[in-house]
């Protein structure tokens, strides 16, 4: 399989990093000592992008290449949940327990049921990424071609987050209200006070849809175009967390605290268990 964003529609070129970098207000790396080699834990995926957990310990993958979603129960066992979707990327799951899923290629979220019955949440969008739900019960939707996050209601009605981007993939919201968003054309961005976006970070060569929050002003984030896992603070200080994966992709956070992360390189999922 290649390994080049292209493979899958999700990338750009990298050259746009240059100019966000241009006018970032970027703080020192901050590297430190990288825990050991993450650990797998489960392997034969086909390029998977979106990942998240259930309220019983299930983890849901969406898998782009196959256009299905699998779901994983703590002992490891896995079934197909969804199959003969259009380039599933994003995934989250509500506080409900439902799963919604971006179709990247169809320009459109679905959204599941635990038991499996789908329907439509939202069309209409351009080409969505990352998925994550905010404090308010809104779904983040990393509108990629647009370069917005929006912000989906439950009842459908959509509000601009975020704008002025470097082609986002993913988003997560911050305990005070900011977001911060992921850009695979380069650099990680903080909204505050608004929805104007402004870099804070462009250490990262490609950062992927895999982003989770850490801490009340940080986050986790996977470096698709290289090979690490940093935890990122709102200030633009950036921590190396796990180093050695080829091509993160994927991230989530499971119920004992470890990090999931899946990767293009292996095809496979590997363990953090000390982020």
């Amino acid at each position: 399989m290649k390994r080049a964003i292209a493979h899958v529609g999700l990338a750009v070129s990298i050259a746009g990093a240059a100019a966000a970098s241009a006018q970032a207000d970027v703080a020192p790396a901050g590297r430190v000592a990288v825990q050991p080699k993450p650990a797998l834990v489960h392997d034969g995926l086909s390029s998977p992008v979106g990942m998240a957990y259930d309220a019983s310990g299930r983890l849901y993958v969406a898998n782009w290449s196959a256009g299905t979603v699998l779901r994983f129960t703590p002992d490891g066992r896995h079934s197909i949940f969804a199959e003969g979707l259009n380039g599933p990327s994003g995934l989250a799951i509500s506080p409900a327990g439902d799963i919604y899923v971006a179709s990247y290629s169809e320009d459109l979220v679905w959204r599941f049921t635990a038991s499996g019955a789908r329907s439509v949440f939202v069309r209409g969008l351009a080409t969505p990424a990352g998925l994550s739900f905010d404090s308010k019960g809104r779904l983040l939707i990393a509108n990629r071609r647009t370069n917005q996050i929006l912000a989906v209601h439950p009842d459908g009605k959509i509000d601009v987050a975020a704008e002025g981007l470097q082609t986002p993939v993913g988003a997560i919201e911050l305990s005070n209200g900011e977001l911060l968003v992921s850009n695979i054309a380069g650099g990680i961005s903080l909204v505050s006070g608004g929805i104007k976006a402004r870099t804070i970070n462009t250490d990262l060569r490609s950062p992927g849809p895999g982003i989770v929050r850490a801490s009340v002003d940080s986050a986790y984030v996977v470096d698709y175009g290289g090979t690490t896992v940093s935890r990122v603070e709102r200030n633009g200080r950036r921590t190396v967390i796990a180093d050695g994966l080829g091509s993160p992709v994927g991230l989530a956070r499971a119920p004992d605290g470890s990090l999931v992360v899946a990767t293009w390189g292996a095809n496979s999922a590997f363990r953090i268990t000390q982020p």
